[in-house]
């Protein structure tokens, strides 16, 4: 898994921002962090899987450009992925599809892979629907809960899957789902947006228990970070609340959950905060933009 990005649907710098940490963002490039995105990649095929379409995506192409080393590119317009993984209907999570219509890439038949209600969505809605009309991709539905097989060792058995797991988020459009990927060696719970921890931190170390990485929403440190916007319309847990409920879980498990979809005014954004300290020394992390993670 290659980390292509960790900010929340508008990125950071945000649209109109004039606080300090977009300010920055603006002025040193390196604290920029585009919209939260993975790239599965399996160096004994050559085969690469996006997991959410953002609106960076050109840049994360280029991200994932040489991920991994073993795909070989034939022909003037080579698939740029195997396939994309959506977990919901979301700016930042389905609007990067665009990129491969007529206007951009030109894909063809590129498989876009989600829940049944968010490829009703895909196949309904405008211009979502005119991708799949016009051969750009090709919606698939994924059965949640149902693994599908990505990779099979020599012997036939799959080695690699991914499965939709059903997760409560405010669903306008479309469910919500987290991803499970397992590999030969190791798992990956991916969980960009969730509205709460149903029944707390028994449902979040029961989910976490099953992997060995779990990066999760990571949106809000506190609630107090996103002026003149009431977060009842934007319900997350806060980075704050998950410490909270962590905090007498074993050392062990706590170390595999990582923060990601940070708000643009979000302090554990910012590598050097105390916010970061706190998250460090609460034994948990802050994804970090281009790291590896291997399964």
């Amino acid at each position: 898994m290659v980390v292509l990005g960790t900010a929340q649907d508008a990125g950071l710098p945000q649209i109109g921002c004039r606080g300090s940490a977009c300010e920055a963002a603006r002025r040193d490039p390196r604290r920029r962090r585009l919209v939260a995105s993975l790239l599965l990649a399996d160096p004994r095929s050559g085969a690469r899987w996006l997991f959410d379409a953002t609106p960076d995506v050109r840049e994360q192409v280029e991200r994932a450009r040489g991920h991994p080393p073993t795909r070989v590119d034939e022909g003037p317009r080579p698939p740029l992925f195997d396939g994309v993984f959506l977990t919901h209907a979301h700016m930042g999570h389905v609007s990067g599809l665009l990129q491969f219509g007529r206007e951009a890439y030109a894909a063809h038949d590129l498989p876009v892979f989600g829940s049944p209600r968010l490829i009703d969505f895909l196949t309904s809605a405008e211009p979502y629907a005119f991708l799949a009309r016009a051969g750009y991709v090709a919606p698939v539905m994924l059965e949640p809960g149902v693994p599908r097989p990505l990779h099979a060792d020599g012997a036939g058995r799959p080695d690699l899957s991914v499965v939709a797991l059903p997760v409560p988020h405010r669903d306008e459009f479309s469910d919500t789902v987290a991803y499970l990927l397992r590999g030969p060696s190791a798992s990956l719970l991916y969980l960009p947006d969730i509205d709460r921890w149903p029944d707390g931190a028994t449902t979040l170390l029961a989910w976490v228990a099953t992997v060995d990485v779990a990066l999760v929403d990571g949106t809000f440190f506190d609630g107090d970070e996103v002026p003149g916007r009431d977060l009842a319309d934007v319900p997350h847990p806060t980075i704050s609340t998950t410490l909270a409920l962590l905090a007498d879980a074993p050392l062990e498990e706590r170390r595999k959950i990582v923060f990601t979809h940070l708000n643009h005014g979000n302090p554990a954004a910012d590598p050097s905060s105390a916010a970061t300290e706190r998250i460090r020394a609460a034994g948990l992390r802050v994804a970090r933009e281009g790291e590896i993670i291997g399964l």
